[in-house]
């Protein structure tokens, strides 16, 4: 084989580890295993259910309970557990990891993140955070698929020290993953996450909340006669509580500051529902469905009402 042909043929990592193996590490390990990027794939997760269900499904080569021995001899290690066990894990990974490592997560809070793992990190060891914005209410690992991250968009949030060569490596894999990159400051990610991700999540928990709080409104009646509108909150309502509570409290910065302006907007709805002011409510419906129309638009969703949708169709965070 001609040496061009070799070095085609080698995978962009020798070594990933995944710390966490629920559907974003288990939807990694399909998409690297799709696109052949790695020479092997460890894995680290604490319970026994989900080590046998890794190895089962074919998941990873090896798996261990303690992250730094996945992470040893890794060039590539992604943390995929909540984020609130960041600061912990790399503070366990680091005596474990190599000079020229990359380190990377998939959190979707981005400053919090940087002050709990940077500081456990060797000199050597490229930190880059990043974000796939993809995923759906399901969790575990057999709730992955390789198409997970098509046509999603992954942010990283480097700073000015970030080695230019690991960020063009992290940059790639991830678009062999299927996803389109942009790269951004960490704090204006956790702003522009809590107006797209975190204050709905935080409206639909409240909403779902409400309606089992109705002493008026039984819950069999709630189910029984659920409209779309609901049935969606319950689906984004439906997300992992682990992930959700420790993603409220690293970013309470900016979803207050959102959150603060959305109390503000409600309340100018309250007064114009009250005072019969059609045209306001019009325009700002209005305003909203062109917002639908351009996320269509711009490929980030289907028209088709298919909420819970997994496999190839690519599920809303």
């Amino acid at each position: 084989m001609a040496k061009a042909d070799a070095d085609s043929a080698k995978p962009l990592f020798d070594k990933i580890a995944l710390i966490g193996i629920g559907l974003i590490g288990s939807s990694l390990s399909l998409a690297i295993r799709r696109r052949g990027l790695a020479g092997m794939i460890s894995g680290a997760a604490r319970s026994k259910e989900t080590q046998d269900t890794s190895l089962r499904l074919g998941l990873v080569d090896a798996i261990e309970s303690d992250p730094a021995a996945a992470a040893k001899g890794a060039d590539l290690v992604i943390l995929c557990s909540p984020v609130g066990t960041f600061g912990a894990i790399a503070k366990a990974i680091g005596p474990a990891l190599d000079a020229g490592a990359i380190v990377t997560d998939v959190g979707s809070v981005k400053t919090a993140v940087i002050d709990d793992v940077a500081p456990h990190l060797p000199d050597g060891v490229h930190f880059i955070p990043g974000h796939p914005i993809a995923g759906s209410e399901v969790s575990g690992p057999e709730a992955g698929f390789a198409e997970l991250f098509d046509d999603r968009w992954c942010i990283l949030t480097p700073d000015a020290k970030t080695d230019a060569d690991a960020l063009s490596k992290l940059v790639h894999f991830w678009e062999q993953c299927g996803a389109r990159v942009d790269v951004m400051d960490a704090k204006h990610h956790d702003l522009v996450l809590a107006v797209t991700s975190h204050i709905p999540h935080l409206i639909a928990y409240n909403i779902v909340g409400t309606a089992s709080d109705l002493e008026t409104v039984t819950e069999s009646e709630v189910v029984k006669y659920s409209a779309g509108g609901f049935r969606d909150f319950t689906r984004i309502a439906a997300s992992d509580p682990t992930m959700w509570r420790d993603v409220f409290l690293n970013n309470k910065d900016a979803v207050l500051e959102v959150l603060g302006r959305f109390s503000e907007d409600l309340a100018a709805l309250q007064r114009a529902i009250r005072w019969g002011d059609g045209e306001m409510l019009f325009d700002l419906f209005s305003r909203t469905r062109d917002i639908r129309r351009n996320i269509i638009d711009a490929g980030q969703e289907t028209p088709v009402p298919d909420f819970g949708r997994r496999g190839p169709k690519s599920p809303e965070e």
